[in-house]
C-alpha cells in the first residue's frame, strides 16, 4: 500500500523550501529524529510528506507547518561516516494535512491525497505561451551574462517520463524558475490547474520585473 494515500501516517519532513509534484530535491539530512525517520522510510516503502514551514526552523521543532505538502519517495540515498545521509527524493503528489500527530521521535501526519479540482481547462496556447515567456526570460539573463542558453527542452523542464499533462508541465516550469518561497507555495496550493497557471503567469512577471530592474542599474 502507497503511504499517505487516505488519512495513512506519513512521515513528515517539514522545511523552509517547496517540493513540487514530479520535481526532484536534495536533501542533506544530520538530525537525530530525520535520521530515524529515514531509516524507517528505507525500511518501508521509501515515502515521507514535505511541507513548508510558515514560521520557525528546520532544526530544533517548534515550528509553524503549512497544510498542503508533496508526497516524496526516495530515489538515492548515500550515508556518510558521520551518520549524515545525502538524499534524492521525487515529489510523487500534492497531499493535505489532516492531522499532525505527536512528533515522537519525528514529525508524523495523517495526510490525504489533493488532486486538482475541476476547473477551466489549461490550453495547449496558454502553455505555449507562458513557456515563451519563461525561455523570454532566461535569455534575458543569459545574455546579459554572455552566456549560451541550453536547448529549450532542458531549460522547461521536460525530459523522459514526460506526459504531456499541463499539471505536470506547469509544475516542471515552477520547478525551474528563480520564483520565491511564497509564490512557490502559491503554486503548489492552486486548486486546479487554471489556478496553478495563474499563479505561476504571476510569479513568471514578478521575475521579470526584478531581472530587469537589476540589468537596468
Amino acid at each position: 500500500m502507497v503511504v499517505g494515500m487516505a488519512g495513512t501516517p506519513l512521515p513528515m519532513f517539514p522545511l523552509s523550501s517547496v517540493l513540487f509534484p514530479y520535481a526532484a530535491m536534495s536533501l542533506h539530512v544530520f538530525e537525530p529524529r530525520y535520521r530515524a525517520m529515514l531509516h524507517d522510510c528505507l525500511d518501508g516503502d521509501r515515502r515521507f510528506g514535505v511541507v513548508l514551514i510558515e514560521r520557525g526552523s528546520e532544526v530544533g521543532g517548534g515550528d509553524q507547518r503549512t497544510t498542503l505538502g508533496t508526497r516524496a519517495v526516495v530515489v538515492r540515498a548515500g550515508e556518510l561516516p558521520d551518520g549524515r545521509w545525502l538524499l534524492q527524493v521525487l515529489g510523487e503528489a500534492a497531499v493535505r494535512v489532516e492531522e499532525w500527530l505527536p512528533d515522537d521521535p519525528y514529525p508524523r501526519a495523517t495526510v490525504t491525497s489533493w488532486p486538482d479540482e475541476p476547473g477551466d481547462p489549461v490550453t495547449q496556447a496558454q502553455l505555449l505561451d507562458l513557456e515563451d515567456r519563461v525561455m523570454a526570460l532566461f535569455e534575458r539573463i543569459a545574455t546579459a551574462r554572455g552566456a549560451a542558453l541550453p536547448a529549450r527542452e532542458m531549460v522547461l523542464g521536460y525530459g523522459e517520463g514526460d506526459t504531456g499533462d499541463a499539471g505536470q508541465r506547469l509544475y516542471a516550469l515552477a520547478s525551474r524558475i528563480p520564483i520565491g518561497t511564497a509564490d512557490r507555495y502559491a503554486v503548489l496550493s492552486a486548486p486546479s490547474a487554471a489556478d496553478r497557471l495563474a499563479a505561476l503567469s504571476e510569479a513568471v512577471d514578478s521575475v521579470a520585473e526584478m531581472v530587469e530592474f537589476q540589468l537596468s542599474d
